[in-house]
């Protein structure tokens, strides 16, 4: 059979996709990129604000209109908030069950309804998952959340926090090593807190991977800023561990902070970027933040702007505040209009893209490892990304798909920076060519 995949939302989401996909591979089934072409679709869908909830009943809608007759499946973090949304899928399957899609869509031909239930372990996959085909795997060492941040509905969709057992993640990498694959992402909800429930943590499992596996780069998805301790900045020595880290910010005013419920303030957010940045060289960091809280007036928006003008981010995503139903949030006074939430956000892309600017001017000149991943055999002009997250462009008539090779930035471009080959000689684990 052919099964088409749509995955919205967060990098968690890309890897139980990719895992998904594998099983139905293994079972000798077709991954297929046109809707058209399916017998089965699989929708991942993601909750975290209203806009993507719309986009997740979109694009339920597209594929069942692009292949009528397909089966559709729904899951992910809408189809546990809202299963209802989704009338026209044969199943609508919670997330504590998602890694079981392929042995149930393959061996059950009936519709039965949707009940949820709160997970009670582990979503491990039933067998080695890689992203073949790819210059990148995903690979997800923990899910759900214990913390309570009135904004977010994570912690109803995903359950409680609870992390994979160790050795069973090193094999995925193996996994995916043996595939090909050149860089491999630790994904989760919040990565920071693996290991809580094992008597372990995330710097042992960095050290573990780097130390056990042949992965040529390893990178972190997003993390908490009261998860991530200080002593792990000392893992960055092995130059295999990408130089980036994406840390949530979401407001710079305490203020918000605490009326969101996150566990720190400005200032300790601003120590422990600092304290990365003088240990780790041409690190980028990266954040979200949400304008227009509850309660955000024009001097609590403006001190997180001076804090973000501050904390020169690499890069950012901004989001006006969206009431989820079911959070605290939703219901608190003070709602900010939405007029007003857009202008800010507006306004603090505009700040957050000047950064970004500065950052990449800053690594003008050097050299850096490139993973090239994509090819234009027209202009014979390859795309691939630093270590640091920047994505660079230069010219190569010889193919470089999932090879890290140095280029030298010369030129800024509208997003990244142009960049031309200084050795045609494959990098494994040095991360600077010069």
């Amino acid at each position: 059979m052919k099964i088409h995949f749509v995955t919205l939302g967060c990098k968690l989401n890309q890897s139980e996709s990719e895992s998904m996909a594998r099983q139905f591979r293994l079972a000798g089934h077709q991954i297929v990129a046109d809707p058209a072409q399916a017998d089965i679709s699989v929708i991942n869908t993601c909750t975290v604000t209203h806009v993507a909830a719309q986009k997740s009943r979109t694009a339920v809608r597209r594929a069942k209109g692009a292949a009528p007759t397909a089966r559709l499946v729904v899951t992910g973090c809408h189809a546990e908030i809202a299963p209802h949304d989704f009338p026209v899928a044969d199943w609508v399957i919670e997330n504590s069950q998602k890694q079981q899609i392929p042995a149930r869509v393959l061996g059950d031909n009936s519709e039965e309804p949707f009940q949820a239930s709160t997970p009670t372990q582990t979503d491990a996959p039933i067998s080695r998952l890689s992203a073949l085909g790819r210059t990148r795997g995903f690979v997800k060492i923990q899910d759900g959340c214990d913390m309570h941040c009135t904004f977010c509905l994570t912690r109803i969709a995903r359950g409680p926090s609870r992390s994979r057992p160790l050795p069973e993640i090193l094999d995925e990498v193996r996994q995916h090593v043996d595939d090909g694959v050149q860089e491999v992402v630790l994904t989760g909800v919040h990565v920071g807190a693996y290991g809580k429930d094992l008597d372990t943590d995330l710097g042992e499992l960095i050290r573990r991977t780097l130390r056990e596996t042949d992965v040529p780069r390893l990178r972190l998805s997003s993390l908490e800023p009261w998860n991530f301790r200080m002593e792990w900045l000392s893992l960055w020595e092995n130059p295999r561990l990408c130089r980036h880290l994406h840390i949530s910010l979401q407001s710079g005013s305490n203020d918000i902070l605490r009326r969101m419920s996150r566990a720190y303030t400005a200032e300790k957010f601003a120590e422990k970027v600092q304290m990365a940045r003088r240990l780790i060289p041409d690190l980028a960091i990266t954040t979200d933040l949400i304008v227009g809280f509850p309660g955000e007036t024009e001097e609590t928006f403006a001190e997180s702007v001076q804090f973000v003008r501050e904390m020169n981010f690499a890069r950012a995503h901004v989001f006006p505040f969206s009431r989820r139903p079911g959070t605290l949030a939703a219901d608190m006074p003070d709602q900010v209009p939405h007029n007003v939430k857009k202008a800010r956000a507006a306004a603090l892309r505009v700040i957050t893209d000047e950064s970004n600017y500065r950052f990449r001017a800053s690594l003008l000149g050097q050299t850096f490892p490139v993973l090239w991943e994509q090819g234009d055999r027209r202009t014979a002009t390859w795309s691939g990304l630093t270590d640091n997250y920047v994505r660079v462009s230069a010219h190569s008539t010889r193919p470089l798909h999932n090879q890290i090779l140095p280029a030298q930035l010369t030129l800024l471009s509208d997003t990244g920076a142009e960049g031309k080959l200084v050795s045609t000689e494959i990098i494994s684990q040095a991360r600077n060519a010069c």
